[in-house]
């Protein structure tokens, strides 16, 4: 059970941790800052929350650890790659519609889209972080479900 809850709890603490994160800097427009992009990556954080209790709980030299670790990297590599450029393409999209387009006609593409290196290593300490004690506590929630 508890396999199923750690991607959910890493989810969770990211998103609740950034959310607190772009309330201290935007105040009331930070509820407009949630989705991809910002500190900590969610995606790594859930990721990594989950392969890290895998791998405490079953063993790092398990096939399920390596395939988790493979994923991993793969959403890392497109969170910094792909969807970061997809992110510079709509400011340069925005640019241009700010420039020509009629008043009506404006609507502006979320910019915030991949994750800087800082980003994703904070998605993954804080990933470690709740594996770890997901891992530690795993004997209590398992008592109690």
């Amino acid at each position: 059970m508890l396999y199923a809850l750690a991607p959910f709890i890493g989810w969770l603490v990211s998103g609740t941790m950034k959310f607190m994160i772009n309330y201290l800097q935007y105040g009331k427009e930070a509820r407009n800052k949630i989705g991809n992009g910002g500190f900590p990556s969610t995606h790594t954080t859930v990721m990594v929350s989950t392969i890290s209790f895998i791998g405490l709980h079953e063993g790092f030299a398990t096939p399920i650890f390596g395939l988790g670790v493979a994923v991993t990297f793969i959403i890392i590599i497109d969170a910094t790659g792909l969807r970061r450029a997809v992110g510079k393409h709509a400011t340069a999209i925005n640019l241009m519609v700010k420039e020509h387009a009629t008043t009506e006609e404006k609507e502006i593409l979320r910019e915030s889209m991949g994750h800087t290196k800082w980003e994703i290593l904070g998605g993954i300490v804080l990933g470690v972080l709740v594996g770890l004690l997901l891992y530690l506590l795993s004997p209590i929630i398992s008592g109690l479900l």
